[in-house]
């Protein structure tokens, strides 16, 4: 049970939510908890929706980012996000259970996206305290300077949402994987 009231369905959350969750509704053919608890603020919900929004038209691939979402959401410990993006990986992003697995220990069977994944998981791990050589490695893997700024605030956005479930104690409405920080 999360330790906020989390609204029951869309027409629950605040009046300045409804046509966000709508949107969220048509885009991905249901509305995870996790966006009916951020729409009990309006503007929380808006922030987290324009950010991940922004982030989707990026130039990384889309496997690439839930790659960064197991890999952070592992470092954080959030049942919630490992248990989404495994589940999102698996179906739209189409990774096997070897690459999800590879994802959460900071690594990927994909040489290019391994570089991201192991600079993702750094960024985590160190709070964004990384050595000169962490940086040349995802540049030398062809990353250019906007897709590492990108990879970096998808370190962000994934470490709102860990933070955010781990702090309300969202409700799992996904097929459940612990991290292993909670195992």
């Amino acid at each position: 049970m999360t330790r906020i009231p989390l609204p029951a369905t869309v027409a629950d959350a605040p009046e300045a939510s409804q046509p966000l969750l709508h949107a969220v509704a048509k885009q991905i053919g249901s509305v995870p908890n996790l966006f009916r608890l951020v729409a009990t603020s309006p503007q929380a919900l808006e922030g987290y929706l324009g950010l991940s929004g922004a982030l989707g038209k990026g130039a990384l691939p889309a496997a690439t980012r839930e790659r960064i979402a197991l890999a952070v959401a592992e470092v954080n410990g959030c049942d919630y996000c490992l248990s989404a993006h495994s589940y999102l990986g698996k179906t739209l992003a189409q990774l096997d259970d070897a690459e999800i697995e590879a994802n959460r220990r900071g690594t990927s069977n994909d040489p290019k996206a391994h570089a991201a994944v192991q600079f993702a998981a750094k960024v985590a791990g160190a709070r964004g305290h990384i050595a000169d050589g962490d940086l040349a490695a995802v540049k030398n893997a062809g990353y250019s300077d906007a897709q590492i700024i990108e990879i970096v605030q998808h370190v962000a956005l994934n470490t709102w949402t860990n933070y955010f479930n781990n702090v309300f104690q969202t409700e799992i409405d996904f097929p459940v994987v612990t991290t292993r920080a909670a195992a």
